[in-house]
């Protein structure tokens, strides 16, 4: 186990992608490549290109915790796993791992496991040898089968019978048990998963999602785990940090994330269904938006200040009197709560509200909504700061 600390951590891409030089070329005259990189002009040399994937990150991931990466596409994710795995090297800032600078130490030195999406298992060899590689490699062959019998152990039922097997004959499901496997048998100090479900069906995913709970669970490996699935994040992780364009923007445990974002993307990214935010002005302590007005609790924001409101789907309900009205575009039946969820289309909003799973709306309904503003979220309409 470590505790892993980064300190302003920047990763920059210089390098053009080939595709994006081949059709500048052709094109020539004014052309922006699709990532936010160069800018060529008639008679004029390119701008470098430069994308900053991690722009001053700094995160702690305690000993022995789980640490969720979560973020829309694009953002960083997996560069900083891979960044903190030490296969690509920093433009700027620190990454240690119990105080020990990374800077010179390479990634087979770190005490690392991955565990990837496409499960990275050699095929031509069958999955004790895929198990028991990092041993072999290193001539310490008289720990083998000691080592892949505890392994077995430690992965539970059924796991003995893969071990004559090669990837090609297992399932997906079988295939990341093994590649969960050959991790544990390196005795990481630092787990790292790189989105490890995303391949698997749902049914697949729920029972590996199970077990590596208990594994997390029982050996205490500090880890950082990479999803763009929340329910894995909620389900295996320990504390979450959001990203966006290469920034960290909140860190924090799932509960806290709900009910504290620290800002409008945090709110809206996390969390099902995304929370509902509304733009408009104060004036004579009611909130006007270009639908609806309701007044607002103290303390609130100064007139004629542009704010951001923000409710969850539980907090805008069916109410023949409310402020909102429009139509019901979808009808989202959710069981385990005994409700559903609807999807709403005023005059200038889009709103997902919650309602008792027999109160007998139908699709094109014409409906008004109730807003309990006691559980309002107030962010800054220019920033998008929590106020």
């Amino acid at each position: 186990m470590a505790t892993i600390r980064l300190y302003d951590v920047r990763v920059v891409f210089e390098d053009e992608p080939m595709v994006d030089r081949s059709v500048r070329n052709v094109v020539g005259g004014l052309f922006r490549n699709t990532t936010g990189g160069a800018i060529t002009t008639h008679g004029g040399m390119p701008e470098p290109f430069r994308v900053n994937a991690l722009d001053g990150v700094n995160l702690e991931i305690r000993h022995g915790e789980t640490m969720g990466i979560l973020g829309p596409s694009g953002c960083g994710k997996s560069t900083l796993l891979r960044a903190i795995a030490g296969l690509i090297p920093l433009t700027s800032g620190t990454i240690t791992y119990d105080d020990r600078d990374m800077a010179n130490i390479p990634p087979h030195e770190r005490g690392i496991g991955m565990v990837f999406q496409t499960y990275a298992l050699y095929p031509h060899m069958d999955s004790e040898n895929n198990v028991s590689f990092f041993l072999r490699v290193r001539r310490r062959d008289e720990e083998i089968p000691e080592k892949v019998r505890e392994v077995s152990r430690v992965m539970g039922i059924g796991f003995d019978k893969l071990l004559s097997r090669r990837p090609a004959v297992l399932s997906g499901g079988e295939r990341q048990r093994v590649a969960v496997a050959r991790c544990i048998a390196r005795d990481p100090t630092l787990f790292l998963f790189d989105e490890p479900l995303s391949n698997l069906d749902a049914k697949l995913r729920v029972q590996t999602r199970s077990e590596l709970r208990r594994l997390i669970s029982r050996f205490k490996i500090t880890g950082v785990y990479v999803t763009h699935d929340q329910t894995e994040a909620l389900a295996l992780c320990d504390r979450i940090a959001i990203m966006r364009e290469g920034k960290i923007e909140q860190v924090g445990a799932a509960q806290f994330l709900l009910e504290h974002p620290v800002s409008a993307m945090v709110a809206t990214f996390f969390g099902h269904p995304p929370m509902n935010v509304f733009e408009g002005v104060m004036v004579e302590e009611h909130f006007h938006a270009d639908d609806f007005s309701i007044r607002l609790p103290e303390p609130r924001p100064a007139d004629g200040r542009r704010v951001l409101l923000g409710l969850r789907a539980a907090h805008i309900t069916l109410d023949p009197d409310g402020p909102l009205a429009g139509e019901v575009a979808l009808v989202e039946p959710t069981p385990v709560t005994r409700s559903v969820l609807l999807y709403v289309e005023s005059s200038r909003n889009k709103v997902i509200a919650q309602a008792p799973q027999d109160a007998g709306i139908r699709l094109g309904d014409r409906i008004r909504l109730g807003l309990d503003v006691s559980h309002a979220h107030l962010f800054d309409a220019h920033s998008g700061r929590r106020l």
